[in-house]
């Protein structure tokens, strides 16, 4: 996709949804301590979530007769890989990371290192060579996400917890980059927000069993107001209209909107900080800014040299 020039407005729009995404990871950590188990709270979300997709589309083909709200029968399975992938174990094992290692450290990890794996994963499938720049990338990245894994390891007392959740969150920027280069093709071939619509619902669908495998599934039925609330704020604000911004500014701005994502770990980190006193030791910090400056190395296109 082409780079164009960004508005004011469309950062504006894109800096709102770095909050959004990147305070959700709080919110998760925070409803998960409240009682909530990991998969409640992701069956909760997306089950609201495909409600609302369904809504949206509903007033789309109200407003748009033409609009195309049916796929081929033969692109089902696909949708379906896309919703496992991307919403039912995705989220099953982010949020279980989030509550065993916290809510940074899972934002570092998904956020971060999703773009590497895409870009190697994508050179391996298209034969395209990496460049030196970007090898050099992925060993700094990889050195980075070491001193994230190994971070409580230095403490002489360990936490295994905190170990085991960080190993856990290592398999989501895997899903991540499947996610993606799956769904690469049907994006093209359907209205982008119509496949997240019918990914969002089949996802929250195939989360059910999983809730009602550990009995959480009737705590639907004895919600709190706050629990409620961060359901929804999960739903509506991150889901619904965290889509519909990005796809708008993505189509308007094409790839210069995606530079913003980058800063999503550091919006989770300060609201991590700031509303539930998660700290983050030296070795966290210095693995995040070294994943960072891999990400950077791997995603940035340079053009070559005029000699």
């Amino acid at each position: 996709m082409a780079t164009r020039s960004i508005t004011p407005f469309q950062a504006f729009l894109m800096v709102l949804l770095i909050v959004f995404w990147g305070s959700s990871f709080v919110v998760v950590k925070q409803v998960i301590g409240d009682g909530l188990s990991p998969i409640a709270v992701a069956t909760f979300r997306f089950l609201v979530a495909g409600a609302l997709f369904l809504a949206a589309l509903g007033l789309k083909k109200h407003f748009s007769p033409d609009y195309r709200l049916g796929v081929e029968g033969k692109d089902l399975l696909t949708l379906i890989i896309l919703a496992l992938t991307g919403v039912t174990f995705f989220f099953i094992i982010q949020y279980t990371g989030i509550q065993l290692a916290g809510a940074s450290i899972a934002a570092i990890l998904v956020c971060l290192l999703s773009p590497i794996i895409i870009t190697v994963v994508s050179s391996r499938l298209f034969s395209e060579r990496l460049a030196k720049w970007q090898i050099v990338g992925i060993v700094i990245a990889v050195a980075g996400t070491l001193a994230v894994v190994s971070a409580d390891l230095m403490n002489l007392q360990g936490n295994m917890q905190f170990l085991v959740g960080t190993l856990i969150l290592l398999s989501t920027p895997v899903m991540w980059a499947a996610y993606s280069l799956i769904g690469q093709k049907i994006m093209k071939k359907y209205d982008a927000f119509l496949v997240v619509s019918y990914i969002s619902l089949i996802g929250g669908v195939c989360l059910v069993p999983f809730s009602l495998a550990e009995n959480s599934f009737l705590q639907i039925l004895t919600l709190g107001t706050n629990e409620w609330l961060a359901i929804l704020y999960l739903a509506f604000t991150c889901s619904l209209l965290g889509y519909f911004i990005w796809f708008y500014v993505l189509q308007k701005a094409g790839s210069a909107a995606s530079s913003f994502l980058f800063a999503e770990p550091l919006v989770t980190v300060m609201f991590a900080i700031a509303f539930i006193n998660e700290t983050l030791s030296l070795s966290v910090m210095v693995g995040g800014v070294l994943i960072f400056i891999g990400v950077y190395l791997v995603t940035t296109k340079k053009s070559p040299q005029k000699t």
